[in-house]
């Protein structure tokens, strides 16, 4: 509500009025008052511009207004705590029956209920409290902190600051002590940086912790949804401020993309910069790296053992897929082991630490022969070949060779007949000739059959129009009337008229000739048709 203007007649009572006003505040100068002789509160607006046109007041006023003027009755005081009006000496008639005090009864004493109550002792009369009744306004009836005693408050500071004090004192302990041995000499000049990496941890930079608390991370406040409606839990904010962002490390355009909704950046935002001096190298190395594989090898195993029939699923008992997957990894290993050992015990090992013989490893010996010119044994004995545990050198079925000397067409046979059945009576050379013969014309059957072979009667495919009925035989269009068509249907299509507004001797032409339809198919969009977004 605004206050009115006053006018003056002269700047001399202006000045008056204002020192009347600073005199009235001082408590020199008699309150205004109003009509009804109730003194004026200066603090609120009385009067207003304009007042309703129905209340044909000579002045403006507030009087057409409710409550208007602050009610003296209300107060912002609050209860006094751990007062007390008078003692009595004996118990006085209507008095509480347990403590004595005139203030309530024996049911909502708050005393310890006494063996014998006051009411027949006389003794220990406890004083009435001091019961007090005022009326709030508006304000102090939703003043939270109305009878608040600042004072209590007073032991949360101490406590913060001897702590603080404490901390202080510890840290100018640890310096002193530090300088101290170091002027006795019992720090050795060569000895590690250890020493100076505690030093500086000393050095806690004050105006850092008292910086929006950043040794004990910020707290968010977060809203955490849960069946029961929600409950607010906090979330301890672990991002260090000095770290710069991923997506401000390369800002060119053409670089790693950067997804604000989800804030993932999967590729390397600086593939050229130097391996040991990156901290970041993108989202994509977190997943190659760590547990992400040995996770990715679980989820392989569970799809892989629940495709086999075991009742697994990974995200419906994960426990149990993972001791699984454990199981699995040692089985696996001891089978391994085991088939390792096998193969060693039956073929040895030639990486173990046996040495090998030098006749085995070099092919020499010490063994003296000599030889003829015509190769006869003069001196010595002859080398021995290795035999081995299988029979060699053994022909059947008047074979020259053995069985798997020749090889066609994927199947092994007898080089000396040519034959692929084992155990065979061997034919020699006539097998060989009677065979290239059969094979001969066998090939000539084959191309006597392919020549005379009559082929398929081609089936009459029946061209379909292209709205939907039989093409007549000979039927062709005419392209001059076709393109006059084509462009008729899109003058159509673009002009669209109003049916309401067609007049009553219109006629319209009812004949469709095939130049009319193929138009009509050309220029119609088929929503089906994954080419539609080129046609125009």
């Amino acid at each position: 509500m605004a206050t009115a203007s006053v006018a003056f007649k002269s700047r001399e009572d202006h000045r008056k009025q204002i020192e009347l006003e600073e005199a009235r505040k001082a408590g020199l100068a008699p309150a205004e008052v109003d009509e009804d002789g109730k003194e004026i509160n200066p603090h609120i607006p009385q009067y207003m511009s304009s007042a309703p046109w129905y209340l044909n007041a000579e002045k403006p006023s507030l009087k057409h207004q409710r409550k208007w003027k602050a009610d003296p009755e209300y107060t912002r005081d609050w209860y006094r705590r751990g007062v007390f009006l008078e003692k009595a000496d004996k118990y006085r008639k209507g008095a509480c029956q347990n403590c004595g005090a005139m203030t309530h009864d024996a049911k909502a004493c708050m005393e310890r209920p006494r063996k014998v109550g006051a009411k027949w002792t006389s003794m220990h009369i406890a004083p009435d409290e001091n019961i007090e009744s005022f009326e709030l306004d508006y304000d102090g009836k939703r003043d939270r902190w109305n009878g608040y005693d600042t004072s209590s408050y007073a032991h949360v500071v101490d406590r913060y600051e001897a702590r603080e004090e404490a901390r202080r004192k510890f840290l100018k302990d640890q310096q002193l002590k530090k300088l101290e041995e170091k002027n006795s000499g019992q720090v050795v000049e060569d000895a590690p940086s250890d020493e100076d990496n505690d030093e500086d941890d000393l050095r806690v930079d004050e105006a850092k912790v008292d910086e929006s608390k950043q040794m004990d991370f910020a707290k968010v406040e977060k809203r955490v949804r849960t069946t029961g409606g929600g409950s607010t839990g906090t979330v301890r904010n672990l991002r260090i401020r000095e770290d710069t962002a991923k997506y401000l490390l390369n800002l060119d355009v053409n670089s790693a993309h950067y997804d604000p909704k989800t804030r993932s950046m999967r590729e390397d935002p600086l593939p050229d910069a130097d391996p040991n001096e990156k901290f970041y190298e993108g989202d994509n190395q977190y997943r190659n790296s760590g547990q992400a594989l040995e996770f990715k090898q679980m989820n392989l195993h569970a799809w892989e053992a629940f495709d086999k029939g075991q009742d697994i699923h990974m995200q419906a008992a994960p426990s149990q897929a993972e001791l699984l997957y454990k199981n699995y990894k040692v089985i696996k290993e001891k089978l391994k082991t085991h088939t390792k050992e096998t193969i060693m015990e039956k073929y040895g090992n030639a990486a173990s630490e046996e040495e090998i013989p030098r006749e085995l490893l070099l092919g020499q010996t010490e063994r003296q022969v000599e030889y003829d010119r015509a190769g006869r044994i003069i001196k010595g004995q002859e080398t021995v070949l290795p035999k081995s545990k299988y029979e060699e050198d053994i022909y059947i079925n008047n074979h020259t060779t053995v069985w798997g000397s020749w090889w066609r067409d994927h199947q092994w046979g007898y080089k000396c007949c040519k034959q692929t059945i084992r155990n065979s009576y061997c034919t020699g050379a006539a097998g060989i000739k009677a065979a290239e013969a059969a094979t001969d014309l066998m090939r000539a059957n084959i191309a006597r059959k392919e020549v005379n072979e009559e082929l398929p009667e081609p089936v009459e495919e029946k061209k379909l129009a292209t709205w939907g009925t039989e093409v007549p035989d000979g039927l062709v269009l005419d392209d001059k009337i076709l393109a006059e068509a084509i462009k008729k249907e899109k003058d159509r299509k673009h002009v669209e008229k109003d049916e309401r507004k067609r007049k009553y001797n219109v006629t319209w032409n009812d004949e469709v000739t095939a130049e009319d339809m193929e138009a009509y198919r050309m220029t119609t969009i088929h929503h089906d048709d994954p080419m539609k977004d080129f046609l125009h």
